[in-house]
């Protein structure tokens, strides 16, 4: 029995990305799937109805595309959307449970189950399936070229008949994948490049690509979570820290910050201080914003200058970028659906470690235990 995967164009404000490219597509209809695929869903990332058809897609309205079987999205479903799905369907995509769990909740009144790409764990068998990976590292190296269409200096030592121009000075704050790409962008442009971030243990993968690590004199502490990913410093060590910062950032010609916790507002990393103690002309760019930004002075959405340092806070960088994030995406969803669907269609696994980790409603609730706990 054959199944449909619908593939809706994104409706949120400025998203430009589609969920499924055409390569993906003519996996999964040679795998048996009929995807429905909305028409101009993929316009704005430069691929058109006719590529789609190409490969065995049918173009198909809003209303048939969300009601497939499976519904793959980019951006988290509008209730609206969510109302249009197949009462006891399947989604998979972005969800953000943790800071809108009611979106999960109208999910599972719906009775749809749903597997969230944020929750999508850590793990080594997973790593194909890891689309904040695959997007983050995308948003890092955008941050950069935005930086430096806005320095009025170069990024590059130069030697010309005029002088010799020293390179620009780039912190990156936060090293996870973000910033790791960050820091390879900056470095590729030219610019001397010093990263900072509380895990010690990211030390070597920063000095691997050519940057300093800026190591402060905290008290020792635990900074990484089960998931890898950085726990919050405690109040006092989170007061100390932005302190011995100030002097880093004070001299640097860039900052770009990363530091994100999941379900949790973003760190301040960057203070009034710190943006004040920088040369006019300097940049800040803040890849927190949408979680409320690492500098305190951070407007998400918006560009705004504070004595004449800019401080810029983007809210999706990857949607610059359409096409390559389109293509990374997809192909996180490709694995999610490889291993989650047979000849049958969606096939839920209960014992399996990636599907219980991503699953956040099932057969009518909630089952996530962190998304039920923030529901109350």
């Amino acid at each position: 029995m054959a199944y449909t995967i619908g593939v809706p164009k994104e409706s949120a404000p400025g998203e430009r990305m589609v969920a499924l490219v055409p390569e993906v597509v003519a996996r999964l209809a040679k795998a048996g799937a009929t995807v429905l695929v909305e028409k101009n869903a993929g316009s704005l990332s430069f691929y058109s109805d006719a590529d789609y058809e190409s490969v065995g897609a049918k173009i198909a309205s809003k209303e048939d595309a969300f009601g497939a079987d499976i519904v793959v999205k980019v951006k988290p479903p509008t209730d609206g959307e969510i109302a249009l799905m197949k009462q006891g369907g399947a989604y998979i995509g972005f969800m953000n449970p943790l800071d809108e769990p009611q979106i999960s909740a109208h999910m599972a009144a719906r009775g749809l189950t749903s597997l969230s790409m944020e929750m999508v764990p850590r793990i080594s068998r997973a790593q194909k399936m890891d689309a904040l990976s695959a997007l983050s590292s995308i948003g890092g190296y955008k941050a950069v070229l935005m930086a430096a269409g806005h320095l009025p200096k170069f990024f590059p030592l130069l030697t010309t008949a005029a002088g010799t121009v020293k390179p620009a000075n780039v912190l990156v704050l936060g090293a996870g994948v973000a910033g790791l790409q960050a820091i390879a962008t900056a470095k590729r442009l030219g610019a001397r490049v010093s990263a900072y971030d509380i895990r010690e243990a990211v030390k070597e993968e920063v000095q691997s690509l050519g940057a300093s690590f800026v190591e402060l004199e905290l008290e020792g502490q635990d900074s990484s979570d089960s998931g890898g990913y950085a726990k919050a410093l405690a109040e006092e060590k989170a007061k100390q820290q932005t302190k011995l910062l100030v002097p880093f950032i004070g001299k640097s010609d860039v900052v770009i910050s990363t530091a994100l916790i999941p379900g949790r507002k973003a760190p301040i990393l960057i203070t009034k201080e710190a943006v004040e103690a920088m040369a006019p002309g300097s940049i800040v760019v803040d890849m927190a914003a949408q979680n409320g930004g690492n500098c305190e002075l951070t407007k998400p959405g918006e560009t705004v200058e504070v004595q004449g340092v800019t401080v810029m806070g983007p809210t999706n960088l990857t949607t610059e970028m359409p096409v390559h994030a389109s293509q990374l995406y997809a192909r996180t969803l490709l694995a999610m659906l490889q291993d989650f669907t047979d000849e049958n269609g969606f096939t839920p696994k209960p014992d399996d470690e990636v599907f219980t980790g991503s699953c956040i409603t099932q057969g009518g609730a909630v089952v996530n235990e962190r998304v039920k706990a923030l529901l109350g």
